[in-house]
């Protein structure tokens, strides 16, 4: 029983070489998969960080519009020659636009 493994030593280095290349392929998947983990993470906290500042954004946003409505309002609320006033800026708001849509609907054809 003691001569069972002669003859076989070239077997066993063969499997030890394949075990060593499958095991480097294997490290090397691991490497790239710690590193894509990594990179998602990264981006995970740059999205949310994003989002972060979007959101300040938007208060910041909502605060100026607030604002200008109050401002709208209370002009709206007072006498007849703001009224005049609104309108012509209105009117003035409405024309600019129409106009605006005219040049840039003729530049695109």
């Amino acid at each position: 029983m003691a001569d069972w493994n002669r003859g076989h030593g070239s077997v066993d280095n063969m499997l030890d070489a394949e075990n060593k290349r499958l095991a480097d392929n294997l490290a090397s998947k691991v490497s790239r998969l710690k590193s894509l983990a990594y990179d998602i993470d990264r981006e995970a906290e740059d999205q949310n960080d994003y989002l972060d500042n979007m959101d300040s954004n938007f208060l910041s946003a909502t605060g100026l519009l607030s604002g200008s409505v109050k401002r709208f309002s209370t002009m709206v609320r007072s006498g007849k020659d703001n009224r005049r006033l609104l309108c012509y800026v209105s009117g003035g708001l409405v024309l600019a636009f129409v106009l605006l849509y005219y040049l840039v609907s003729r530049i695109q054809s």
